[in-house]
């Protein structure tokens, strides 16, 4: 099977979600990751299509119009005082626009109250068909692969599911090996990037590679192709945030070019996912 791409939002994030579905749909994507959860970060755009109807409308056009898919919505974040139930309504639009998964991660609060509520976010999203995949975030409180594996493992639900992204898996020094031994059954996508092989020491310089500096696959030094001959075949989200490369060449082009050079270095690594 042709390997299948996701656009995520982060690599276009000043495009609403209908416009990201027709600059995908030209660029080659299969789908598009949207993130229809509002978290009120600095000059976040809003998206939160529950809350506006003109938007999910155009959306649902654009996914029409296109063939394009929607594969996963994010953020569920965990965080001290989350009533998990505030993520209903996005849950329900990610249904309806036909969604797979729920993207996840923990920004807070003691494990015991991360864990009920990480489960709590799982029950939620089973009746509408979705996983929940929850990425470690190298500044966040579940920061290491070790630490997503612990909640996986002590929540045990049937519908969640472990989202490697390779600057996160790099940045928090994981060894691609140590995926191996996971269930193969969590694994529904990953994220692919690139970044600088020197891993930051500041918080802030992390922050600004993370949100807005990552680079092509293969233009960086992470070990891509290492950590992808880890996992089964699945989507892979193609989150590239650079507001330098998306200022000089527009929304579109960056996008096509972010999938261009992922297909080169997949090519080229000739790497073969794992079983």
């Amino acid at each position: 099977m042709a390997q299948e791409f996701s656009l995520a939002h982060l690599t276009v994030l000043g495009c609403a979600p209908a416009e990201m579905t027709y600059i995908a749909a030209r660029a080659g994507y299969d789908y598009v990751s949207i993130r229809p959860i509002f978290m009120g970060l600095p000059g976040e755009p809003n998206y939160a299509l529950a809350d506006n109807p003109q938007m999910l409308k155009q959306t649902k056009r654009a996914l029409a119009e296109t063939g394009v898919r929607v594969h996963d919505i994010e953020l569920a974040r965990v965080y001290e005082g989350l009533h998990p139930t505030k993520y209903l309504p996005a849950m329900e639009v990610a249904a309806e626009l036909g969604a797979k998964a729920v993207l996840s991660s923990i920004w807070g609060g003691e494990r015991e109250f991360y864990l009920e509520k990480f489960g709590e976010i799982c029950d939620l999203a089973k009746p509408f068909g979705l996983t929940v995949d929850l990425e470690c975030v190298p500044i966040a409180a579940v920061a290491t692969l070790a630490q997503a594996v612990d909640v996986l493992r002590t929540v045990n639900r049937s519908n969640a599911g472990l989202m490697v992204d390779m600057h996160h898996i790099h940045r928090a020094r994981d060894k691609p090996a140590d995926l191996d031994a996971l269930p193969r059954e969590w694994f529904h996508f990953a994220q692919l990037c690139d970044a600088p092989a020197e891993i930051p020491t500041e918080r802030a310089e992390m922050i600004r590679i993370m949100r807005e500096a990552r680079l092509y696959v293969g233009e960086g030094g992470i070990d891509v192709a290492g950590i992808l001959r880890r996992l089964p075949a699945a989507p892979l989200s193609i989150e590239i945030p650079n507001t330098t490369k998306l200022a000089t060449l527009g929304a579109e082009q960056y996008a096509r070019l972010c999938i261009e050079t992922a297909r080169s270095y997949l090519a080229a690594s000739a790497y073969r996912r794992a079983g």
